[in-house]
């Protein structure tokens, strides 16, 4: 049996996440958004929300002083950067229910939430923390690269002029210290901004949901 789009009006509430679903199943993602039906979650690791927590208290106390961390100030890249300045913007930049959001003529909604912002200039830089077990690899940044490109289009859609490139901060741990301290490695990719990707992504989005439930199924909606 195939579904249909249901006959009332309806407005839409992506986010980065939602549309890595999309592009991942489509069906999960129509199923999804138009409330039918909504793939299990697995089990959300506790520890990379606890790092995340940590950092921007970490990067918080720094740029309180007007300085960056010591990760991001021994990298020649960040020459003649500084933290976004604005505290309470930024706390709703970062905040999940909140975040950075545009609202089309229609009135469905992008929605995302960076974990901190660089400044250069006149120019903004996305910054997002990545907590991983294990070196990254090849095609590891490559994963994250649709969700920064969503934040920099919200933030032009917004009236900011960003960077053409954003940063990943991958930290990595290293060892455990005979006093129990736990080291990581950290290491800063920077990557092209393509804008034009999360438009065109977002208008799929669209699209998609404004036309009947797709039929091919994957392992989690057959």
């Amino acid at each position: 049996m195939s579904l249909k789009i249901p006959t009332e009006k309806k407005e839409f509430r992506l986010s980065p996440s939602s549309l890595n679903l999309m592009k991942e199943c489509p069906r999960c993602f129509w199923l999804t958004q138009h409330r039918i039906w909504k793939r299990p979650s697995g089990i959300f690791p506790s520890l990379p929300s606890g790092m995340d927590r940590i950092l921007k208290n970490h990067f918080d106390k720094f740029r309180d002083r007007g300085e960056l961390p010591p990760e991001l100030c021994d990298n020649h890249e960040c020459t003649e950067m500084k933290l976004f300045g604005d505290k309470e913007k930024l706390k709703i930049w970062q905040n999940n229910f909140k975040g950075i959001s545009f609202i089309d003529k229609k009135g469905n909604e992008l929605r995302g939430a960076v974990d901190n912002i660089l400044v250069k200039g006149e120019k903004l830089i996305v910054l997002d923390y990545k907590t991983r077990g294990y070196p990254t690899k090849e095609d590891t940044a490559e994963h994250y690269r649709l969700q920064q490109n969503i934040y920099n289009f919200l933030l032009r859609k917004n009236g900011y002029k960003t960077e053409d490139f954003f940063f990943l901060l991958f930290y990595i741990p290293k060892e455990v210290m005979a006093t129990g301290e736990v080291i990581f490695d950290t290491e800063l990719v920077k990557m092209k901004v393509d804008v034009k990707m999360a438009e065109e992504t977002w208008e799929k989005a669209l699209e998609l949901l404004e036309g009947d439930c797709p039929k091919e199924k994957c392992e989690w909606c057959s």
